[in-house]
């Protein structure tokens, strides 16, 4: 399938482009003569930063739990006990923003590159947060800085990252796009997770409840290790085709016109978004501390995060299935459907929770919960970083995508604040464990909703699909797409004012 734009003075019409001039486009993206491996090791190298993403959003739940057994008295009287856990939401918020901009206007690969950087140097400097003199609370404060520092460079991975991996799956091959981009980005946040809940495990093991010191800042530090494995291919990356296309760093950017086409979709995504990571966040960080309630206060430590790494892994088949299906049915249907699920057997666990919410049927509890996450992971959690990323043209994708995702982790940072609340907040025990999978449930159906009647259809061609949309809406309104792409394609370019958008069979 060939897409191509020629001038015309009638506007927009349907004809075969039979002329030798250079197409503004160039070849389809699936078409340049590159091996299989110079295709794939972009969109790896673009999109497994996010296992960082899971591992340390991940990790702080268990070393929550620990810093509250070292210092039973300080942590859990200070405001450290939520800072700590949530406030590297709101550092990615920052850095989702900033490095949005970056992306757009200036380069995908160096705003990467200095995502990268900022997450090896702040993961290693919380692992090291010490208090002025072996204050504690200076400890809490340097740990909650350092965290908020991390969430910067955990930011920059969503708009950088995300963005030009999906850009460089263009050219893969048909039919396997979607699920190459999951497997990357939301695939590797979940692995991120089942590590984060497996290594504090094996640290209290090796160390005991005795040096629950080093356990921590062990479980911290090795968050270094993740983008350090991946900095080589990082600065070998290129820009992506799609950006040096059809980018708009070297022109000022009509930003009426941009909100005018894509102020609705953005909010229906951005709503989408948030109403995930309200209740996927916010039950990961709070899974440990709901185990050690159910298992008593006589189990081991370790027995309660091996517990929480089984609850981890049942992410996983959810979204790698998941990633099949976006290829097999879509990724709106397979959005809605996915959160659909999950917000049934949410209402059925709030109604067996009494039941599940015992140490006796903890592997009853493990179980059904586990579907739950599983459900939202094979839905929203594979999918909404998708439709964030295909349903907007290139030269605002970045900023787009940002402001999605941004939404996301307010939702996330709401979340680690509102459900403690919830669960202060309720008449008994098994209430305080019902209603957060009531909300959470309810709020499934909603998404649902706003998936199924409000967002578009997405193909496997979406985004040149878009492009030319973008493109044409462009030039209906007067602005000139010449002024779009690198210099090299700007000076092939044989757009005009009015311009044709033909597509041709070959």
């Amino acid at each position: 399938m060939k897409w191509s734009m020629r001038s015309s003075a009638n506007g927009v019409g349907t004809s075969i482009d039979d002329s030798p001039e250079p197409n503004v486009h160039g070849a389809p993206l699936e078409n340049l003569h590159k091996s299989r491996w110079e295709r794939s090791w972009p969109t790896i190298a673009c999109g497994a930063g996010l296992f960082s993403d899971g591992y340390l959003n991940g990790v702080i739940g268990s070393v929550n739990t620990m810093l509250g057994l070292i210092y039973p008295k300080q942590y859990k009287a200070s405001s450290a006990t939520r800072n700590v856990s949530s406030i590297a939401f709101a550092g990615t918020v920052v850095g989702q923003l900033i490095f949005g901009y970056t992306s757009d206007h200036y380069s995908r690969k160096w705003s990467l590159l200095i995502s990268t950087v900022l997450l090896m140097v702040f993961a290693a400097l919380g692992a090291g947060s010490y208090g002025y003199h072996g204050s504690i609370g200076g400890l809490f404060a340097a740990l909650t800085a350092f965290r908020f520092l991390l969430g910067i460079g955990i930011g920059g991975e969503y708009p950088a990252g995300s963005v030009a991996c999906a850009e460089s799956t263009g050219e893969l091959k048909a039919g396997h796009r979607n699920r190459w981009f999951i497997m990357f980005t939301n695939v590797m946040i979940d692995v991120g997770f089942v590590v984060a809940a497996l290594v504090p495990m094996i640290l209290v093991l090796i160390f005991s409840t005795s040096h629950l010191r080093a356990a921590w800042r062990v479980a911290l530090g090795l968050g270094c290790i993740p983008p350090l494995s991946l900095l080589y291919l990082r600065i070998k990356l290129k820009e992506p085709e799609e950006f040096n296309r059809e980018s708009m760093k070297n022109t000022k950017v009509p930003w009426m016109l941009v909100i005018k086409f894509y102020w609705a979709r953005l909010l229906v995504v951005s709503l989408i978004w948030f109403i995930y990571d309200f209740s996927s966040y916010s039950f990961g960080i709070y899974s440990s501390a709901w185990l050690a309630i159910i298992l008593g206060d006589t189990a081991p430590l370790w027995k309660t995060f091996g517990w929480n790494t089984i609850i981890n892994l049942f992410y996983i088949p959810g979204a790698v299935l998941g990633a099949f299906v976006s290829d097999w049915i879509g990724p709106r249907y397979a959005l809605a459907g996915g959160v659909l699920a999950q917000g049934i057997v949410g209402f059925a666990m709030t109604g067996a929770y009494s039941k599940l919410a015992t140490p006796e049927h903890v592997a009853g509890f493990v179980v059904i919960y586990g579907i739950f996450l599983s459900l939202g992971e094979l839905g929203p959690g594979d999918n909404i970083g998708l439709v964030a990323s295909k349903t907007s043209a290139t030269a605002i994708r970045g900023q787009y995508y940002a402001i999605a995702a941004a939404f996301g982790k307010v939702g996330a940072f709401v979340g680690t604040y509102v459900f403690p609340v919830i669960q202060a907040n309720a008449p008994n025990a098994t209430r305080a464990g019902q209603d957060p999978f009531l909300v959470s449930s309810s709020l499934c159906i909603f998404s649902a909703f706003l998936a199924l009647f409000l967002l578009p259809h997405i193909g496997q061609d979406t985004i040149t699909a878009e492009d030319l949309k973008f493109r044409a809406y462009l030039e209906r309104n007067g602005w000139d797409t010449r002024q779009m792409g690198s210099k090299q394609y700007q000076m092939a370019s044989t757009s005009t004012i009015n311009t044709r958008m033909e597509k041709v069979e070959v």
